[in-house]
């Protein structure tokens, strides 16, 4: 099957998720909430320059508070994960222990893991976390399944084993495991590991989609901007690209800003496209930040604002994002608010 480009990029993607240590959101025995990893493709053409491809960040796990707080009380409160959500990670090691060792609860194990490969209230030891994901997986717990493929994926902790780490998220996606069908998709969508199947990709895609993983939605948005495994359907492009937005993810914000503003699969609406602008633009979006400029320039969709615009302009042109147009625009401005625009991008940019 030939390979179209926006594929290549988006299975380029797979290499940074491949090699990232296991990350988790660690929930309550109630429940388990998705997130996931990484990100395609070609943003629409429109009357605002169009993004350009990158490779997306690898996802990035929620971070847990650091300030240290009294354990509740109540007995139907999760104490380990009540003492990792306030940073006490010793106290959340201490407890998952005796309760994986004594109750053999998978859901401890998976923390175990967590904390073992984060170096986390102790030292990072990644076959020890390979060694308590396993147990955790092998009790069932889709979390624990989805860890040990993302280590088993990377080599940490023990060889790679990409056949290993198709069946554990294969298995985590059964369970509901969004960010397990996300990876799994990209599996397919590379064609190395699995054969290139680009109808599956899009299924597991929309499974994640469905269970709010925002870069599954953005992914799968650019599947049926392109009708790339699915039938091109620019309306549930945009719809998806603005529930990705919703949970800022950052490349679906600039397309979503771009749909907005050229009326395109959604009623055109500049204001609504500039205010989802300056949201990637603080969200540090090079793009966002460029294209933030050039509205403030022209004035489509909000008010002028020259200084404002070689802000967002140099702060974008240190990103690689350089724009001659706007050089050109922006060189009449008369000293003073040259200077104004030049310190605010020197505060954006952190530098003193």
């Amino acid at each position: 099957m030939k390979t179209l480009r926006p594929l290549l990029v988006l299975a380029s993607c797979l290499m940074s998720t491949a090699s990232a240590v296991a990350q988790v959101s660690l929930v309550p025995p109630a429940a388990q909430t998705p997130p996931a990893a990484s990100k395609p493709s070609t943003p629409p053409k429109a009357k605002a320059p169009t993004a350009t491809k990158k490779p997306a960040a690898t996802p990035k796990p929620a971070t847990p508070p650091t300030a240290a707080a009294p354990l509740p009380d109540d007995p139907n409160v999760d104490l380990v994960f009540a003492a990792y959500q306030r940073g006490q990670y010793k106290t959340a090691f201490d407890l998952a222990t005796k309760r994986a060792q004594e109750k053999g609860d998978p859901k401890a194990m998976t923390m175990l893991g967590e904390l073992y490969a984060n170096a986390l209230g102790v030292t990072r030891d990644f076959a020890k976390a390979a060694e308590w994901y396993k147990r955790a997986a092998e009790g069932g717990d889709r979390e624990g399944m989805f860890a040990l493929a993302m280590l088993r994926l990377s080599g940490r902790g023990s060889p790679a084993n990409r056949e290993e780490a198709v069946k554990l998220l294969a298995s985590s996606a059964k369970l509901g495991n969004a960010k397990a069908a996300y990876n799994l998709a990209l599996l397919y969508l590379d064609g190395q590991t699995l054969p290139q199947d680009i109808k599956r990709a899009a299924e597991l895609f929309r499974l994640a989609a469905d269970a709010g993983n925002p870069e599954a939605q953005y992914a799968l948005a650019t599947f049926y901007k392109e009708g790339t495994g699915v039938e091109k359907d620019i309306e549930k492009a945009v719809r998806l690209l603005a529930a990705a937005s919703l949970a800022d993810n950052v490349d679906a914000e600039v397309e979503y800003a771009i749909a907005l503003f050229n009326g395109t699969g959604t009623p055109k609406n500049e204001a609504a496209a500039v205010t989802m602008l300056w949201k990637a633009a603080k969200h540090n979006s090079a793009i966002a930040q460029n294209r933030l400029a050039r509205v403030l320039v022209s004035g489509q969709g909000t008010a002028v604002d020259k200084v404002e615009a070689l802000k967002w302009h140099l702060v974008a042109k240190s990103a690689g994002k350089g724009d001659p147009l706007l050089d050109e625009a922006l060189a009449s401005l008369n000293p003073e608010d040259l200077a104004a625009g030049e310190a605010a991008a020197r505060k954006c940019l952190g530098a003193k």
